[in-house]
Parts: C-alpha cells; sequence; structure tokens
C-alpha cells in the first residue's frame, strides 16, 4: 500500500469550520448511530469536509475529531488510509479519476491518460498552471461493461475515447461541467449491448401481469369462434370429422432419476414445512445403499473411457512435459553472476573525497547503502554519474546487482540535472521533487 502523507505545512489552513448546510447534514449523520458510537461518523464527515473544501485538510481532520469526541491521531489513521480523500489540493474546478484496471485498459485507458498528462499535468496530484484541473489514476470504478470511464466528482463518464475526454476537460476548464451528461458517452443506455439490445426486447416474457392478459384475451377469442362457428355452418352439412382431442394435462417431472437415499439434501422430512413426516430410522430402511467399489468391475472399463489398456493396479504418477507452465513461486532461483572485478577497464574513475561532497541519495534509486557503496569506488559528486558512458553504467549496475535499475531510473539524467542547478534544475526538468 502506497504511503498517504498530508499536504505540506505551507499550503494548510488555519483553521477549518462546516458552513451552515453541512453543519445540518453532520449533526443527521451523527445522530444515525447509537449513542457512544458517534465516532462511526467520521467516514461520512470527512467527505462532507471534502466536498465542502475540495480536499481534506489537517485542519479538517482535527475539527471533526473534536466535534465526535475521539482523539485526533484516530481521526488521521482514517483519513490517510481510505484513498477516497483528497490529502493534498486538488482542481478547483475538477478533479479527474482515471481507472486503469484491467478492463480500462484494457479498451484504452492509457490513452485517457495521456490526455490527461498533456491537458493538465504530466504527473498525478498535480494542477495545471491556473489551479483549477487535476487528476490521478484509481482502481475500478464499477463501470467495467461500459469502460473506459473516468469519474468527476460524484459522476462517470463511460464509452470514452481521448477526444471525447478532452472536450470534457476543456468544459469543465470552462466552467460548464455541470452541462455535460453522465454516463455512456457514445449513445448506449445504460450497459446494453453496443450494437443495442438482442434479447428481452419485449417485457412480455418477464412481466406477469402482461401474460395474465394475453392469456385472458385468447380464452374470450376462443369462446366467442367456437359460439359462432356452429351459427355460420349449413344446417344440412353436419362435418363426420372426428373430434379433435382434448388437451391432456401437462406431465409433472418425473422422479425416477431422484435417488433413494438418507441424505438431508434428498430427505423429504427436513424440509420446512414438510408434508412427509418420518423418523430417520424410516427414511434410512427405504434407502438404497451405494455400490461398493469394485476394482475389477472399474477395469471392464473401454480404453476409451478410461485412457488405460490394462487393469490398474495403483496410481499412475505421469512425467511433468517440459513444457508445462510453473509459478514462480515453485521456479529454482537464478544463480547469482558474480560482480564485475574492480581492476576491470569499465570501472568508472574514482576521485579522492573532497571537502564537500554531493547528497547523491537525492538521485531516484539511491539510498544510504548504495551511496556507502558508490563512496567505496570514490564516487562523490553529481557530476561523476552524469559523466558515466554505457559501459561504466553496465558495470555499476552489475557491481549493484540492479539488473538494469540505473537505466531504467536514468540516473545519468537525474544526475545531470542536479549538478547544473541543484534542486531548483531537478523540479524544472522533471516536474517534481526528488525523492
Amino acid at each position: 500500500m502506497s504511503v498517504r502523507r498530508l499536504a505540506d505545512a505551507s499550503v494548510q489552513p488555519a483553521s477549518f469550520a462546516f458552513n451552515k448546510a453541512n453543519t445540518a447534514a453532520a449533526k443527521q449523520w451523527i445522530a444515525k448511530y447509537p449513542k457512544g458510537r458517534e465516532q462511526s461518523a467520521i467516514i461520512p464527515l470527512l467527505m462532507l469536509a471534502q466536498e465542502q473544501e475540495g480536499w481534506v485538510t489537517k485542519a479538517a481532520i482535527e475539527a471533526i475529531s473534536d466535534m465526535l469526541g475521539m482523539p485526533r491521531i484516530r481521526g488521521l489513521e482514517v483519513a490517510t488510509f481510505y484513498t477516497q480523500y483528497q490529502l493534498n489540493p486538488v482542481g478547483t474546478r475538477a478533479h479527474i479519476q482515471v481507472c486503469g484496471t484491467t478492463p480500462c485498459m484494457l479498451r484504452g485507458s492509457e490513452a485517457l491518460m495521456d490526455v490527461c498528462r498533456s491537458k493538465i499535468h504530466h504527473d498525478q496530484f498535480h494542477t495545471n498552471d491556473k489551479g483549477t484541473l487535476s487528476w490521478e489514476e484509481v482502481e475500478c470504478l464499477g463501470a467495467c461493461v461500459n469502460a473506459p470511464m473516468v469519474m468527476i466528482f460524484k459522476d462517470t463518464f463511460e464509452d470514452l475515447t481521448p477526444e471525447r475526454l478532452a472536450e470534457i476537460i476543456d468544459l469543465y476548464e470552462a466552467g460548464k461541467g455541470a452541462t455535460v451528461k453522465p454516463g455512456p458517452q457514445n449513445g448506449r443506455t445504460g450497459s446494453e449491448p453496443a450494437t443495442g439490445l438482442t434479447t428481452l426486447k419485449s417485457e412480455k416474457a418477464i412481466l406477469k401481469s402482461t401474460r395474465d392478459k394475453e392469456a385472458k384475451a385468447a380464452a374470450k377469442a376462443a369462446r366467442e369462434a367456437a359460439a359462432a362457428a356452429p351459427a355460420a355452418a349449413p344446417a344440412a352439412v353436419v362435418s363426420q370429422a372426428p373430434a379433435a382431442p382434448a388437451p391432456s394435462a401437462p406431465v409433472g417431472p418425473s422422479k425416477s432419476s431422484k435417488p433413494k437415499t438418507d441424505a438431508p439434501e434428498t430427505s423429504p422430512a427436513l424440509k420446512t414445512p414438510s408434508p412427509v413426516k418420518v423418523s430417520p430410522a424410516t427414511e434410512k430402511a427405504a434407502s438404497v445403499r451405494a455400490p461398493r467399489h469394485s476394482a475389477a468391475n472399474a477395469n471392464l472399463a473401454s480404453p476409451e473411457v478410461e485412457g488405460v489398456s490394462k487393469p490398474r493396479s495403483g496410481p499412475t504418477i505421469k512425467a511433468e512435459p517440459a513444457s508445462a507452465f510453473k509459478s514462480p513461486e515453485t521456479k529454482q532461483p537464478a544463480a547469482k553472476t558474480a560482480k564485475p572485478s574492480l581492476e576491470d577497464k569499465n570501472r568508472p574513475a574514482g576521485i579522492e573525497r573532497p571537502a564537500t561532497v554531493d547528497d547523491l541519495k537525492l538521485i531516484s534509486g539511491v539510498g544510504p547503502k548504495i551511496e556507502s557503496t558508490l563512496h567505496s569506488l570514490g564516487i562523490y559528486t553529481f557530476a561523476q554519474v552524469a559523466a558515466w558512458k554505457k559501459a561504466e553504467r553496465e558495470w555499476v549496475d552489475g557491481y549493484l546487482n540492479f539488473r538494469g535499475r540505473i537505466e531504467r531510473d536514468d540516473w545519468v539524467k537525474q544526475a545531470k540535472a542536479l549538478a547544473k542547478g541543484g534542486v531548483a534544475e531537478y523540479i524544472r526538468v522533471f516536474g517534481k521533487k526528488p525523492v
């Protein structure tokens, strides 16, 4: 689970108070819980605070905790646990939550995130220049049938294309978000098939009232037809055709396959309410025992059925095919590769420890232990890391047993930015503080 922290103190308001409408709503929520259990209302009260302020501030958490008579640390635990609470300022006009779970990902949610990156900010939880829009990737929002989709406030917008999402973002940016109709954006109704309904097009087979009306109308028409038939027929001509046989009553289901057993699943004496009242002994006496296992009879099965050509003499363990899938947990760990030699020509050149060393931990992927290892190799400055060639990066990667981590985290680009202008240059290049 990701670590969730409160926003920086520089953006936290000094105090919080519910407005008049939300104060009344908060009292209603608290009254729903039994006496002594009022603290359970913290979840809906935090949501009220978020709807009022746009995000959950530290002052709001503390004020709500005091209102419910609970320790403030308990309120902080709730607010930092549930991801529905925004702990940092979000867009004042819209905070767009893009579903990135499997159905939406297969239907193009990555393209929707690219739209957010281009129109709002490259990184999640960052507002645009005006502070009106922000976005984040979230887990399943429950509209998988209409994937891909996003949620803005309490509304979902489904069946999206990148172009349609761009239009919606522009409308919210212009303050016209209320004009956008939530739900599917491709014209479909609810979660019906995209090509339209193929079944249940009529309520005839669903509503009993409809079926009853049709049955009464058909019976009335049949009676009227039967009454009119003798009058219309000539008196001298009498049909000698045999009368049609009366329809027989429907045949009930056969019980021939129902086993005779005293098992609770089939005992009529255990049904509630049961018209049959018998003792377990009587039920057991009427039961038929299951046939005893016979290996001789089992061996009479044809090879096509059993897949064997000779009588069984015990369990047969077949050799596992070489291509059989094995879960990662059952696979043998790969042999560790030996560290490259310290005398290797590709080892980066080290220097004597300078009077002032750079904080290499500012490079993402470098912790205290890795920094200590780099110091032992004579690496003390950002400029040294920024100057590494490919062969040198591969040597360090192998020495640290990183398996490509240096390239994935792009240490060289990070080091160049830090060497050029420190943290300020890093923020300018990457759009965030080094972590």
